[in-house]
């Protein structure tokens, strides 16, 4: 089938390969956690720096499959984390001693979000993120989860919390604007007092505040009014903005040193993502001397001597490394696991442009087997990540490099709606869900059509969470352009979604296609299950019965429009629910099931 020379990846040891997840260092710069499934199961880890060895915390305490993370305290000795049941994330609050591993249970609310966000400096406090009674925002409780108290009360999200050094403040986003899409940075007293905006540069673009400077000076902040993310220091006392990046760059500011000398900030371009310092006294830049890929991470070690950095190409899997900003040597404090696979087996991707149906120029990744037989003609499919307000890096793609291993080219656009592009072109979707994003979305296949290796009758799509929304709506709004589909996790009803959402989902929902009563007839029109009577592509559905975020009801009512349409599941279409799991995982068992059902199907329908 494959008409390539190329070997097949061995699927089973690719996807169990173990993984680590948000690693994090302790306020003292000595000592690193993160989550990680080197034994099988996501387990808590913890490393000693620079040196130590990877000693496991958790011994089964911490969640299978991950949807939040976790917090050190400031005196290093204690991790708070989220914790939810078969991915529902209805998440409540533990605590384990970063010595023993002994793991305590701080609350227990159940049908309610609970994020840890960061303790106060004297440790008598830790800033929590609920949406424990409706909106989400911020709260405070003590370090043994008792004395719960409310912080702010707005009717948008709130998310975010800095404490100022002396711990009198706290520094937040959120947005008091009729534009939705509009978003500030506010400060307020420690206890809730004193709420006020300190950071717009105009009403309708996205502000927000990163960090507060050691010396309590500075809030390091990001806006995007001039197009792009920008990062820059503003004095809280005088409200003199400084900008540090230039228009244009793509950066966001992430957090400083302890010592105060370096903000670190994340630059987005091309699909890439590398670390870059600047010097708060002078504004000097410094890049990291890492090479292309997704080089992520701006948690400073070593007294502010070096960066934790995670590094991953296309064709390298993620290492977690020490980079010292005295010489730009690194350390590699996690080293990738191949197994028995041969690095060199795996295959980089092309960074490409095509044009869409009103001459939208869109940006993608394009995988091919490097050793396609002489006038081969290949199966392929388009990958739609999920957000929309998310993309593709040019990091590791485990799904993308078993395709191709086996004979597939795969393309993975950010469409319109994608962020690394610009606020005009991450707005561009808005009010427009299944209209100029799934032009680029088509416009992708017809891309791949028109390459001389594609067989252009067989050509699949699939997506998870908004990308399984693409994938419903492309296959029953252009049907004629897929052979296959699968939509994991997906959207088919956006009015049902908001109905049964929870209220900052429905703010982000409002945000993108605006009110659900005054747009009806557009949120009816770009709703899969509308035009689920037009499906001609074999469809894979599936979908974890414990997702908030697109609930399985999404899928139930679109399979049963395709049987009152007369379509034969088994035969037209296949269904697969899972009732252990949420939206999507992590859990390596769990994605493995997932991936080697999606795999036979597409060896089967393509």
């Amino acid at each position: 089938m494959t008409a390539t020379s190329q070997s097949r990846l061995p699927l089973d040891e690719l996807v169990r390969l173990p993984n680590y997840y948000m690693p994090a260092v302790n306020e003292q710069g000595t000592r690193l956690a993160y989550y990680a499934d080197h034994s099988g199961r996501m387990e808590m880890y913890t490393i000693d720096l620079p040196n130590g060895e990877a000693r496991q915390l958790s011994h089964g305490e911490v969640p299978r499959a991950l949807h939040a993370g976790f917090v050190w305290n400031r005196a290093g000795d204690r991790i708070v984390f989220s914790k939810d049941l078969d991915g529902n994330e209805q998440h409540d609050l533990y605590a384990i001693d970063a010595a023993s591993g002994e793991v305590s249970r701080l609350t227990d609310h159940p049908g309610c979000q609970e994020y840890p966000v960061q303790f106060s400096p004297d440790d008598q406090w830790l800033v929590v993120a609920t949406n424990r009674e409706g909106q989400m925002n911020l709260w405070r409780i003590r370090p043994d989860g008792s004395d719960y108290q409310r912080l702010t009360s707005y009717r948008f999200p709130v998310q975010s919390a800095v404490y100022s050094p002396d711990g009198a403040m706290i520094a937040y986003n959120t947005n008091e604007s009729a534009d939705l899409g509009n978003a500030d940075g506010y400060v307020m007293n420690a206890d809730g007092s004193g709420q006020r905006m300190v950071f717009r540069v105009s009403e309708g673009t996205r502000e927000s505040i990163a960090d507060w400077s050691p010396d309590g000076r500075y809030l390091a902040v990001v806006s995007d009014a001039t197009g792009d993310n920008r990062a820059g220091l503003l004095e809280l006392a005088t409200g003199d903005l400084r900008w540090l990046s230039e228009a244009g760059s793509s950066e966001s500011a992430a957090g400083f040193s302890k010592d105060g000398r370096w903000l670190a900030c994340i630059q987005n371009r091309d699909s890439q993502i590398r670390p870059v310092l600047y010097e708060v006294a002078t504004g000097e830049r410094r890049l990291l001397d890492l090479p292309p890929g997704v080089a992520a991470g701006t948690d400073f070690a070593l007294g502010g001597t070096a960066l934790v950095v995670s590094y991953t190409s296309e064709t390298a899997r993620p290492a977690l490394l020490l980079y010292r900003l005295t010489d730009g040597s690194t350390t590699e404090l996690l080293r990738p696991a191949y197994g028995s696979i041969d690095p060199a087996a795996f295959v980089p991707s092309e960074h490409v442009w095509y044009s869409s149906a009103d001459g939208t120029r869109v940006p993608a990744l394009l995988y091919r087997p490097r050793d396609a037989a002489p006038g081969a003609r290949l199966p392929a499919v388009v990958n739609v990540h999920g957000g929309p307000t998310a993309q593709f890096f040019r990091g590791f793609d485990p799904f993308a490099q078993y395709l191709v291993s086996a004979g597939y080219v795969v393309l993975e656009p950010n469409p319109r709606g994608s962020t690394g592009y610009g606020r005009a072109y991450r707005e561009a979707n808005r009010h427009d869900w299944g209209g100029g994003d799934l032009d680029d979305i088509v416009a992708g296949a017809e891309y791949l059509r028109a390459l001389p290796y594609v067989d252009p009758e067989r050509i699949g799509v699939f997506g998870g969470s908004y990308g399984g929304y693409m994938t419903y709506i492309a296959t029953t709004r252009r049907p004629e352009l897929w052979k296959a589909g699968v939509a994991w996790v997906g959207i088919t009803d956006l009015k049902l979604l908001y109905d049964h959402s929870m209220e900052h989902f429905k703010y982000y929902l409002r945000q993108q296609m605006g009110d659900p009563e005054g747009n009806a007839a557009l949120w009816r029109e770009r709703s899969a299950l509308t035009h689920a009577a037009n499906l001609r592509a074999n469809l894979l559905i599936l979908h974890g019965a414990n997702d908030p975020r697109c609930p399985i009801e999404q899928a139930r009512v679109f399979r049963d429009a395709l049987l009152a349409a007369g379509r034969t599941a088994g035969e037209d279409f296949e269904y697969v629910e899972f009732a252990d799991e949420g939206h999507g995982s992590t859990d390596a068992e769990q994605r493995l099931r997932a991936v080697k059902l999606m795999v036979d199907f597409f060896e089967r329908a393509l």
